[in-house]
């Protein structure tokens, strides 16, 4: 899965941080499975750490079992394990509950501080409101930076890949 389409502007994120900026990156759907051998989420953080960009914290929220240890000891690279919160749980849609990140955790940062989020869970009653949420909470807004998102529209070239997750997206 090439991902080099991303398009990032490292120079206006310099310009933004402050030296007591926190920088954040919230994943929810924080599969470590390789993608034509990528794993998308250290993909992303390698690409940050290049620009010089390290993360405070890392929220990874992820819905399918996954052996801690195993997770800890074979999957996340060493260098993420100071900053990196495995939450291996489902999150909900439902505003001000504790597994709703957009409630729980972005809302304990500031204005001043890096946030990214990046959501692909491939669950179309949870994405979709979660999308939503970003979208239409003004509080939000100046919270979130950047926001990562994999949309499951019904598309006939993705169908072999995402048959169980594609909805029509009215409004």
């Amino acid at each position: 899965e090439d991902m080099a389409y991303f398009i990032h502007d490292f120079e206006e994120i310099c310009r933004t941080l402050k030296p007591t900026s926190r920088r954040v990156l919230i994943d929810i759907g924080a599969s470590f499975s390789m993608h034509d051998k990528i794993v998308p989420i250290v993909w992303l953080l390698e690409l940050y750490k290049k620009f010089g960009f390290t993360f405070d914290h890392i929220y990874g929220f992820e819905l399918t079992p996954t052996n801690t240890s195993d997770f800890y000891n074979e999957l996340l690279p060493d260098e993420f394990m100071a900053s990196y919160h495995w939450i291996n749980t489902a999150v909900t849609s439902e505003i001000g509950h504790k597994l709703n990140p957009l409630d729980s955790i972005v809302r304990k940062f500031n204005k001043d501080d890096f946030i990214i989020v990046k959501l692909d869970i491939d669950h179309y009653d949870t994405e979709i409101p979660l999308a939503k949420q970003l979208l239409s909470d003004e509080s939000l807004h100046e919270l979130v930076d950047h926001f990562y998102f994999e949309n499951h529209v019904i598309m006939d070239e993705m169908g072999a890949w995402w048959t169980n997750t594609m909805k029509w997206v009215h409004g």
